[in-house]
């Protein structure tokens, strides 16, 4: 079993990491020593659930913090076509008992609106009422530093719930991350001085990418508090983050967010399932929180539709939805933002990495 021995607040790193090629053997030999079968993830029983009317809220990995199953995604938010409609949409949630905020320094091709339009959302005493998240794309502890403090700003906040390193999808991005000028250190001094609270990271390409980050992690002996990466009906069928890396996110009691469970849409067209399946799909497994974009009130009414209707999946429920859409996603060709660059925002704009 992997086994991390320093919090998320321990600044005393270990010798620097040396750099190494993660290859496939690594991850089958954490897979097998971990003592998880991968195949029974994606219809394992959610931890700490609980129902409060039509939401339901689970237990954030080792924080402890209950958060809504359902978040709201700032790309989206951003994306709305006016102030109004995005102050709606998040407060309309809040309301209806969603408290995951999402977010990201460089959403909506780094302009800011996400962030800013959600701080005014979240004006007039909503800000006490969720759970709020952001990223950066900094690698360097100055970079990295100057991003926290302008999301804080654009978020009207003095502090946000949790702190993500972004866009982790190259191999090497672990290594400029927790190098000796790493923006690991701009995060651990931000949380020290109160501005984040929880430490976690996320990524889209490849799940051998975050299990490396998490093998650089624990070499460093740091814990992170919480994992993002990409969950829908067609990422069982190819390079998939819920057969490999979730199993081994639970096992290290992470919070769990999942992201793209439509993928733009395309994956439920071409998978054969409706947004509501794709939907439960990703509740019915062990994660935290499945991040949804509402770009109008009708996605955020799916969504809340989805939460109220949810009912534990079986196994031959869930092998039936993945079997309808294997043939369409075994060769990642819609899982574009594993198979292209198209959503990668730090390849476009590699100056924010700093």
């Amino acid at each position: 079993m992997i086994r991390i021995i320093a919090q998320t607040g321990n600044h005393a790193f270990g010798a620097p990491f040396a750099q190494r090629r993660f290859m496939s053997e690594d991850i089958d030999r954490r897979l097998f020593l971990s003592g998880i079968v991968a195949a029974g993830a994606l219809s394992a029983a959610p931890a700490g659930e609980e129902r409060r009317g039509d939401m339901l809220y689970r237990t954030l990995g080792r924080t402890g913090q209950k958060v809504s199953c359902i978040g709201l995604g700032g790309s989206n938010i951003g994306k709305t076509k006016d102030q109004q409609l995005a102050t709606q949409i998040v407060r309309t949630g809040i309301d209806h008992g969603i408290t995951f905020m999402d977010n990201s320094w460089d959403y909506n091709n780094g302009n800011g609106q996400g962030e800013i339009k959600m701080g005014n959302a979240l004006r007039d005493g909503y800000r006490q009422k969720v759970f709020l998240m952001t990223k950066v794309d900094g690698r360097t502890k100055e970079s990295a530093a100057r991003q926290i403090d302008e999301s804080l700003e654009r978020l009207q906040t003095d502090h946000v719930d949790l702190m993500l390193f972004h866009e982790v999808i190259r191999m090497e991005d672990p290594d400029r991350i927790f190098a000796d000028n790493g923006a690991v250190h701009a995060l651990l001094d931000a949380k020290k001085a109160g501005k984040i609270r929880y430490i976690g990271f996320s990524g889209h390409k490849d799940p051998a990418i975050h299990l490396r980050m998490l093998d650089v992690a624990h070499q460093h002996q740091f814990q992170f508090d919480a994992i993002m990466f990409p969950n829908n009906v067609m990422d069982a069928s190819f390079r998939s983050f819920g057969q490999s890396v979730l199993p081994v996110a639970v096992n290290q009691k992470l919070g769990i967010l999942c992201m793209k469970p439509f993928g733009g849409g395309i994956l439920v067209q071409k998978a054969g399932v409706n947004p509501i399946e794709a939907l439960h799909f990703v509740l019915n497994q062990p994660v935290s929180v499945c991040i949804n974009g509402c770009e109008n009130m009708r996605d955020l009414n799916q969504a809340l539709e989805a939460v109220r209707t949810f009912k534990p999946m079986s196994e031959r429920q869930v092998s039936a939805i993945v079997s309808r859409a294997r043939s369409e996603a075994e060769t990642g060709k819609y899982e574009l933002f594993k198979t292209s660059n198209k959503f990668d925002s730090t390849a476009s704009h590699p100056q924010w990495l700093g």
